[in-house]
C-alpha cells in the first residue's frame, strides 16, 4: 500500500501547474499577452499539455500512400539561378526550402539556413551559390529546431563567415547550440508577441505558429517554434516559419499591425491530411492564411527541395496556381526561382519587380492588377492593362522610327 501511495505522489509532483514564459527584457506588441503556457517544462499550442506524437507517425510510416506511383513517376525539379555573391539593394532572394535572404533598409537577413542535405533527407535541389559567398549578414532568424530549418552544419558556417551576426530565435533555443556561439555573437531569445532588440531602422517581432518541437529522443517542445514579422519604414515582410492553418491565429496578426506587404508561406509537407494538418499548412490554407494577413504579395516556400511527405514535389505549386486562379488571386502570387532576386521598395510607390524581369506587358500587369487588386474587379483592371499596352505600342512605334 505505501508503494502505491508514493507512486502517485511522485505521479502528482511530476504534474506541474502550466506557467507562463517570456523573455523579460523583451516588450510585448499585444498588450494583453502573459506569454507562452509551458506544461511540464514544455512549451504548447493551447492550454490542454501536449503528447510527444509516438503512434502517429508510425502509423503513417506503416501505410501505403495513395499517391506513390504518382511520386515514382513525377519528373520535377525547381529551376535555379545561380549567383556568386549577394548584390546590394532592397530585396528578396529564395535560397530553397525556408531559407531566404532578406535585404531591406540596409539591413541583410537570413531565415533558417540550410544549405545541404540533412540527416535522413538528402537536398533536391542546388543550392545557388556558394555558402561561403554568404557574408556581411547582419542578422539570422530561426523560426524553430526542426533540422530542415535548423542544421547546425550550415549555422556553424554561417556564424564562421559572419562573426558579428545577431541571432534572433524562440524562447530555449540556446540550448541547440551546444554552447559553441562565438562571444561576439548575440543570441536573443523571445516568446510570441515579443519585439526583439534591434537596429533602429528596423523591427522584427516574434509571433505565433501552430506547430511543435523536437530534435532527439526527450526534448519534445522543449524550445519554442514560431513566425516573424519584418518591419523597416512602411513595408511589412512576414515570415511563416513552419506552421497548420490557424485562422484565429493569422487575423490576430492582422489586427494588430494591419495588412503585411509581403508574405512569405509554407505550402508543402501535407500529405497525409489526416496526420499533417495539426502542424503544417496545404496550398489551400496557406492562400487563406494569405487573405487573413491582409497579404499583398505570397511568396511560397516549403516546397521543392526536401521530399519530407506524401505528395509529388510539383503538386504543391500546382495546387496554388489552380486555388489562386479560382480565386482571382494570381497577381498576388509570385513563384521565385531558387536564387532568385525580388526587388522590393516602399508601398504605394513601386511595385515589386524580380530579376531575371520577365516581359514588359507582363510587369505592367502585375503592377496595374495589385495597384487595383483593393477594389476587387479584375476586370477592370484587365481593360485599363489593354489600353495601356496600346499606348505603349504606339510610343514605342513613334520612337523606334528615329532609328531606322
Amino acid at each position: 500500500m505505501s508503494t502505491i501511495i508514493s507512486i502517485l505522489c511522485t505521479a502528482c509532483s511530476n504534474c506541474q501547474p502550466a506557467e507562463y514564459k517570456s523573455n523579460p527584457e523583451l516588450n510585448f506588441v499585444k498588450p494583453d499577452w502573459k506569454g507562452n503556457i509551458v506544461i511540464n517544462g514544455r512549451f504548447q499550442n493551447g492550454t490542454i499539455a501536449e503528447k510527444a506524437p509516438f503512434w502517429e507517425p508510425l502509423k503513417w510510416k506503416l501505410s501505403a500512400n495513395p499517391q506513390r506511383r504518382e511520386k515514382s513517376n513525377e519528373v520535377y525539379r525547381l529551376p535555379v539561378c545561380y549567383f556568386d555573391n549577394l548584390s546590394d539593394g532592397d530585396g528578396i532572394i529564395w535560397l530553397g526550402h525556408s531559407t531566404f535572404i532578406i535585404q531591406i533598409n540596409g539591413v541583410r537577413i537570413i531565415t533558417d539556413p540550410v544549405f545541404g542535405n540533412i540527416p535522413a533527407t538528402k537536398r533536391k535541389v542546388d543550392f545557388p551559390c556558394n555558402p561561403d559567398s554568404l557574408v556581411n549578414i547582419d542578422y539570422m532568424l530561426v523560426s524553430h529546431d526542426h533540422r530542415d530549418h535548423f542544421d547546425k552544419k550550415s549555422i556553424n558556417r554561417l556564424m564562421a563567415n559572419n562573426p558579428d551576426i545577431r541571432i534572433m530565435a524562440p524562447l530555449n533555443a540556446k540550448r541547440l547550440f551546444d554552447g559553441k556561439i562565438p562571444e561576439k555573437i548575440q543570441l536573443q531569445e523571445a516568446g510570441w508577441y515579443q519585439e526583439y532588440k534591434s537596429e533602429e531602422n528596423i523591427r522584427i517581432i516574434f509571433l505565433p505558429a501552430r506547430h511543435w518541437g523536437r530534435r532527439g529522443l526527450n526534448d519534445f517542445n522543449k524550445t519554442l517554434w514560431g513566425s516573424f514579422l519584418i518591419i523597416s519604414g512602411n513595408t511589412k515582410i512576414f515570415f511563416a516559419g513552419d506552421s497548420a492553418y490557424d485562422d484565429e491565429l493569422y487575423k490576430d496578426i492582422h489586427r494588430i499591425f494591419g495588412d503585411i506587404d509581403i508574405c512569405l508561406l509554407p505550402i508543402g509537407s501535407y500529405a497525409p491530411q489526416w496526420f499533417m494538418s495539426k502542424t503544417h499548412m496545404n496550398p489551400e490554407e496557406a492562400m487563406m492564411a494569405f487573405t487573413d494577413l491582409g497579404g499583398q504579395l505570397f511568396i511560397p516556400m516549403h516546397y521543392g527541395a526536401f521530399d519530407m511527405s506524401d505528395e509529388p514535389l510539383g503538386e504543391p505549386i500546382k495546387r496554388l496556381r489552380k486555388c489562386s486562379s479560382n480565386s482571382r488571386n494570381m497577381a498576388q502570387i509570385k513563384e521565385l526561382t531558387i536564387g532568385e532576386k525580388l526587388l522590393i521598395s516602399e508601398p504605394h510607390q513601386q511595385e515589386a519587380v524580380s530579376i531575371p524581369a520577365g516581359s514588359l506587358s507582363f510587369q505592367i500587369y502585375m503592377s496595374f492588377t495589385k495597384k487595383f487588386h483593393d477594389f476587387h474587379n479584375f476586370s477592370s483592371c484587365f481593360i485599363l492593362y489593354i489600353i495601356l499596352i496600346f499606348f505603349v505600342n504606339i510610343f514605342y512605334k513613334q520612337f523606334s522610327r528615329h532609328f531606322v
